[in-house]
């Protein structure tokens, strides 16, 4: 059920901030860290938060702290209040970028980061000179949880395991394409659902899965199955090695494009049936979507990004 924020006075934004990240840590001892004060000071914000809310907030539920209903109603409007307020700061001060050293943290996978990070970072230190990118590795934790907590600021990927009220922008849509040895003896013979199968596959998969689209369509249109030798969490773990091995690697196509094949002794191909697009996104929590400098660091990415791929795909064409 909707309850108002309390009527009494004495509270302030301070209030509201110690409130926020109480929530979304839903843990006294990591509220306490990220807030880099003592667990005793956290604990005295909870007990006077609670009187003046006038609900427990947080509750044990068997070893660990959760949110009251009240509490997970409040976190929204509290994380609206405060972004608000942020953006009321920053507009007032009109945002000069010369003078801050922002901190993103980007969770991002491997591939992206080697096909577009240096370019990302030169193009955002350009105009902020002392702003510092973190890429965060891909972990099980939910990303909508992350970008919800705060602990990742953007992510960017293709997943579909987002919570609905996440915002998101398309940066690029691409397709999937084979890569191998030079000498592969696929190579020398005509491409098809067939000959595709007579050879083992890596599948990357941060979660351990080892069939996707490809292993669907082979199987509904052809009555085919690959064989997947090797179940791999980052692209760039094979990329390396794949001259020593027969194995196929499917790579998105705009990140083939990033890789010298002809350096690393390796070729790439089409395969001989459509695949579904990959069409990767930034997205991010809803309280950042009018911060003037998130909304700097989206931007800025999305006209780099986009940048890039144009020029890649107009050097495939000459």
């Amino acid at each position: 059920m909707t309850r108002n924020l309390p009527a009494k006075r004495g509270y302030s934004l301070d209030h509201l901030r110690w409130l926020q990240v109480l929530l979304e840590e839903e843990s006294v001892t990591r509220a306490a860290k990220r807030l880099r004060v003592s667990e005793a000071a956290t604990s005295r914000h909870l007990a006077s938060l609670r009187t003046l809310f006038g609900d427990p907030l947080l509750v044990l539920s068997g070893r660990h702290l959760v949110a009251t209903p009240y509490a997970k109603d409040l976190l929204g409007r509290v994380q609206t209040v405060l972004a608000e307020a942020e953006a009321l700061v920053s507009a007032r001060a009109r945002l000069d970028l010369s003078q801050i050293a922002p901190h993103f943290t980007i969770r991002a996978r491997d591939l992206f980061i080697g096909a577009f990070g240096s370019a990302i970072a030169e193009r955002l230190r350009e105009s902020c000179p002392r702003c510092q990118i973190v890429f965060s590795p891909e972990t099980e934790d939910s990303i909508g949880d992350a970008l919800r907590r705060g602990t990742i600021d953007l992510y960017i990927g293709a997943t579909e395991d987002l919570l609905p009220e996440i915002k998101k922008q398309t940066l690029f849509q691409t397709h999937f394409e084979a890569v191998v040895r030079a000498g592969h003896p696929i190579l020398e013979q005509e491409i098809t659902p067939q000959t595709l199968v007579a050879y083992d596959h890596i599948s990357t998969s941060r979660k351990g899965r080892a069939h996707g689209p490809i292993d669907a369509i082979l199987a509904k249109q052809y009555g085919l199955e690959r064989r997947i030798a090797l179940v791999v969490p980052s692209d760039y773990a094979m990329i390396e090695t794949m001259r020593e091995t027969n194995m196929i690697l499917p790579l998105p196509e705009i990140i083939i494009r990033r890789l010298p094949l002809e350096a690393i002794g390796a070729r790439a191909f089409a395969f001989p049936f459509p695949l579904p697009d990959l069409v990767s996104f930034q997205a991010w929590h809803p309280r950042l979507d009018n911060d003037p400098v998130h909304r700097w660091l989206r931007e800025t990415i999305l006209s780099t990004v986009q940048s890039v791929v144009r020029a890649l795909r107009d050097r495939k064409e000459s």
